[in-house]
């Protein structure tokens, strides 16, 4: 059977530059690998074959081989002796070490983009913890000025019994007999020699002579956590409070992750926010909206003053000037908006309809309902 073009396998042009030759076996590889397929021949057969086609292309003396003479370039005859040592058809570099190579690693050790991708840390090094997240519902008066609160989660904790090891104290950890201390073993795929993360150690290279009994070998254990969270004036529904180190344990001496805690600020009775703007609706006697005067309204800071001139009609808005929302930057406080609405009483004493009669004879209300700025527009539509 004939070979696949080794550019058609990494889906790139025969004019493709070195990065792009590196960006293209970098997806591929990522969508082949066997630790994302595990089982699956077909994709560990294609991981193969792109890692052989990268070996090839990203060294120019291959490369320039391949272009001339195509695959017949390997089979032998062709003459030549690469930079690399045994000519032209020498064999390639083990996939493994051209995806690390491709992916940052380099030569080993533990820690880059590899490591995140496939399982982290190397065969020595640990595993940093997960971060947490916690959903808290806060009051408004709350978010207006700060407030300290008492949470509780349950999070993997390192183990108290074996301090994080895994190992059942006086036990000790034992080189794997597997691979025998190298964390991977090999297997040989024709000209492919084919390396993957030991199924005994886990990578380790290491294993635990007898586990713990209380975590089970795996150094950490599930645990209730109490903890005082601090939220500042100023917080809104989506605001995130980081504590840092408060997620889960690390494994294998690895960082423990952060906790987020996401706040909800639950709807008010009397007060609607924008920004950092609060807006209420007061309901006024007609009196006073006729006659003007003062009046007492709540805020979240106590009781505040505010003044209604005389002919105040319903639905004006009022500014209480740093009445409303701390700014969470620092910045100058938000306002309150007072909304009147002025209210129209549904029933009478019959004092209260004689002196009102009275007022609508005298105002000459009874003649003219509507006012007469209305009725000069109206004027057209009769």
């Amino acid at each position: 059977m004939a070979k696949e073009d080794y550019y058609e396998l990494l889906g790139v042009g025969k004019s493709a530059t070195a990065d792009e030759l590196k960006k293209a076996y970098r997806k591929k590889a990522v969508q082949y690998h066997p630790d994302k397929n595990p089982g699956n021949k077909e994709a560990e057969e294609m991981f193969k074959k792109v890692s052989e086609a990268y070996d090839v292309l990203n060294d120019p003396d291959k490369r320039a081989a391949y272009d001339r003479y195509g695959h017949a370039a390997f089979q032998g005859g062709m003459g030549g002796g690469g930079p690399r040592g045994g000519g032209m058809g020498g064999g390639f570099h083990d996939p493994f070490d051209i995806f690390r190579e491709v992916f940052g690693q380099g030569g080993g050790g533990g820690g880059g983009i590899f490591d995140e991708m496939f399982g982290g840390g190397g065969r020595d090094g640990g595993r940093d913890g997960a971060d947490l997240r916690y959903d808290l519902e806060i009051t408004l008066e709350e978010a207006a000025r700060g407030a300290e609160k008492e949470i509780s989660f349950r999070k993997n904790v390192t183990c108290e019994r074996c301090d994080g090891s895994g190992a059942e104290p006086g036990s000790r950890k034992v080189t794997c007999s597997t691979c025998r201390g190298a964390g991977q073993i090999r297997r040989s795929g024709g000209i492919i020699t084919f390396t993957q993360t030991c199924p005994t150690c886990g990578g380790a290279g290491t294993r635990i002579e007898k586990p713990c009994s209380a975590c089970h070998g795996e150094g950490r254990t599930p645990k209730t956590t109490k903890l005082n969270v601090r939220i500042p004036a100023g917080v809104d529904t989506g605001s995130r409070l980081r504590s840092s180190g408060n997620g889960e344990a690390g494994l294998a001496g690895g960082h423990a992750g952060d906790l987020y805690i996401v706040l909800t600020v639950k709807d008010h009775e009397l007060f609607e926010r924008h920004g950092d703007d609060l807006y209420c609706e007061i309901p006024i006697k007609f009196t006073l909206a006729t006659l003007g005067g003062s009046i007492e309204v709540p805020t979240l800071f106590g009781k505040a003053s505010l003044k209604i001139p005389a002919g105040t009609q319903s639905g004006t808005t009022f500014r209480l000037r740093d009445k409303g929302m701390p700014s969470l930057r620092g910045g100058r406080q938000g306002d309150q908006l007072v909304r009147v609405h002025v209210e129209v009483p549904t029933s009478l004493t019959s004092a209260q309809r004689k002196l009102l009669e009275e007022f609508a004879k005298i105002s000459g209300d009874a003649d003219e309902p509507t006012s007469k700025s209305f009725f000069e527009k109206a004027k057209k539509f009769f």
